[in-house]
């Protein structure tokens, strides 16, 4: 029987994209929300949840730094998406029809230039594949969406112009979250391990936390800090590294790590995906 697995946006979102990439025969469970993707998944509505965290264009995704790390999931699963968005408009339209292009703000700004050349005025939307859905809901040959190939196929749309991005390094990092955790076998060689943790107010804390990863050679690939409840003064600090916690080298890290902290706590151990091996989606 296949799983539900929940992702945030419409049917056709990059997100959902790469649900189908990682889980091709489950089904996808469209969330209004990160906050709503992540009920489901605590919840039991769905088995597991994908989630971008960072897009290499855009930067975090901040919402997802202060969400997963209080909602008692896990990272069980990294995966890469190569962005390639897509101009398309409804059957039998043509380039030369468009006049109007509409998509995610952030879309629109990374085909800056497509845009430009061809003077199509922009329509900012919620998101690139409800986009998709208005365009194909409105049938108006003048005017295009941008989104994934993904999207041209649950809508029904002709893809008018392909890989109009920018930026040919376009790609998201999704993490796959469930409600326990997943050791991966001995048998996997790459590794990360995700933790968040808060420094203790004391001189210099953060340097002398992070001095036992640098003395036992542990690789820390991600340092990320935000504030917690706005305070000015409450920090919190997310961190990938590579290894497992039971490593001794990140064990010695660790012990170090927990020495000057308040709070410290181990998010996902999980097969490291790599940016090669990202699926496309265009």
């Amino acid at each position: 029987m296949p799983l539900k697995i929940a992702f945030q946006g419409e049917p056709g979102a990059f997100s959902h994209a790469a649900v189908h990439a990682l889980f091709p025969d489950d089904e996808a469970l469209p969330c209004a929300s990160f906050e709503d993707a992540i009920v489901a998944v605590q919840a039991g509505v769905a088995a597991r949840g994908v989630v971008p965290v960072e897009n290499s264009l855009y930067g975090r995704i901040t919402d997802i730094y202060h969400l997963l790390p209080d909602s008692g999931l896990f990272i069980t699963g990294e995966h890469f998406v190569r962005i390639e968005m897509n101009l398309m408009g409804v059957r039998g339209a043509k380039l030369s029809d468009i006049t109007h292009v509409q998509s995610l703000s952030v879309a629109l700004g990374q085909c800056r230039r497509f845009i430009h050349d061809h003077k199509l005025a922009t329509i900012a939307a919620a998101d690139t594949a409800g986009s998709a859905r208005e365009v194909a809901e409105k049938g108006q040959k003048h005017v295009a969406a941008i989104a994934s190939r993904f999207a041209a196929e649950v809508y029904g749309l002709d893809i008018l112009a392909r890989n109009i991005e920018d930026a040919a390094h376009n790609t998201t990092r999704f993490l796959v979250i469930s409600r326990t955790p997943e050791t991966p076998a001995p048998s996997v060689a790459r590794v990360k391990t995700t933790f968040v943790f808060r420094v203790r107010n004391v001189p210099a804390a953060l340097y002398k936390a992070m001095g036992g990863f640098a003395t036992n050679g542990v690789n820390m690939t991600k340092l990320e800090s935000y504030m917690l409840d706005g305070s000015f003064t409450a920090t919190r600090f997310y961190a990938d590294i590579e290894g497992r916690p039971e490593d001794r080298p990140v064990q010695l890290a660790f012990e170090e790590l927990k020495f000057f902290t308040d709070e410290f706590r181990v998010l996902g151990v999980y097969p490291a995906g790599t940016v090669e091996n990202g699926t496309p989606h265009k």
